[in-house]
């Protein structure tokens, strides 16, 4: 601890370098130095300030659940992690090495009811969908907090409650993509991954941390993570009590906490964020792996190994677990506020 405490403190000076620099960015967009441009689409920016998960995978999910009913919507993502370049759209042909293995989660849940596509550029993509689905209303955009070229309409900032933005510094001393008054282009902060049992008492005080850095009218919701009955690789719930876990994910802790909390964890393999899986690792993953023991995975993970462990025999010996995002008492406030910025691309019945 004592080690890290001096990383830190050593760092310190560069991190106020990067976050000088990331600052002037941002000035020059609030000044119109550099300009930004509207979509074609409504446009609702999921992000955060943090390096790595905050959970922005299951907003999108729920986002996508409770508007893409009666508005036309579209997922756009950068891609992380794929083996392409410039725009992409998920088709039944896709794999995660060609979209990524968000994009490609997204539309293995919600295809064809949602257009899911992938591009760096963010207005290049928008105006991409525009051509091909002219129909599409709302775009959700994917890890774009920082992605200024495009006019947001709606912008949702996340914070991790085990990691808020408020007591971290911009890389590399901290964990931070840019300065903490990055908040205030946020239009809701949302603090996701909290206990479900949080207090009023402790929302209020986090609120108020928040609030330094955000802007005064800007609502601050609370969230928790629901984790679904574990399913098989080859379909259906499976009962699970031994179980290994393989997850290759920004911040693994939450979901090992979860599996030794309510099965045997036996062993654990953590690979790098967004990893592409091959077939030496399926094969290394369930070696030496006994009859009464599950491989048990993320859902991102699941779409990049569930290929491999079809095409070597070995789907019935792993699971995963779905992960939801929940707003608890926070829920009608949530929905109605998110649906209040969007009733304007409601067409009215007839």
């Amino acid at each position: 601890m004592k080690e890290q405490i001096w990383l830190k403190t050593a760092l310190t000076p560069f991190s106020r370098v990067y976050g000088f620099i990331t600052w002037l960015r941002n000035m020059g967009y609030r000044y119109a130095v550099f300009t930004s441009e509207k979509a074609p689409q409504f446009v609702i920016s999921i992000g955060n300030l943090t390096v790595g998960g905050t959970g922005k995978t299951p907003l999108v999910e729920y986002l996508a659940k409770i508007l893409s009913s009666q508005i036309p919507t579209a997922i756009l993502s950068r891609g992380y992690g794929r083996k392409t370049k410039g725009f992409r759209l998920a088709s039944s042909s896709s794999d995660a090495s060609e979209i990524g293995d968000e994009p490609m989660q997204y539309f293995t849940k919600f295809y064809p009811g949602i257009v899911v596509a992938v591009c760096e550029d963010r207005l290049s993509g928008a105006a991409r969908i525009a051509e091909q689905f002219p129909q599409t209303k709302l775009l959700l955009l994917d890890d774009a907090y920082q992605h200024q070229r495009i006019v947001r309409d709606v912008n949702l900032l996340l914070c991790d409650y085990n990691r808020p933005f408020y007591d971290d510094l911009p890389f590399p001393g901290g964990r931070l993509r840019e300065g903490r008054n990055g908040a205030k282009r946020a239009d809701a902060i949302i603090v996701t991954k909290c206990p479900p049992a949080l207090s009023e008492d402790e929302k209020a005080l986090i609120r108020s941390k928040i609030l330094v850095y955000g802007k005064p009218e800007s609502p601050v919701f609370f969230a928790f993570t629901d984790y679904a009955a574990p399913l098989s690789y080859t379909g259906g719930e499976v009962a699970l009590k031994k179980v290994k876990m393989v997850a290759g994910i920004a911040n693994p802790k939450p979901f090992h906490a979860y599996l030794d909390s309510h099965f045997n964890v036996i062993d654990q393999v953590v690979f790098p964020d967004h990893y592409n899986y091959g077939p030496r690792d399926v094969e290394e993953i369930i070696k030496y792996l006994k009859n009464d023991t599950f491989v048990v995975t993320t859902e991102k993970d699941m779409v990049k190994l569930k290929p491999l462990a079809e095409q070597s025999g070995h789907a019935s010996r792993f699971a995963y677990i779905p992960v939801t995002v929940n707003f608890g008492n926070d829920t009608a406030l949530f929905n109605h506020w998110i649906t209040q910025k969007t009733a304007g691309l409601i067409e009215p019945a007839e």
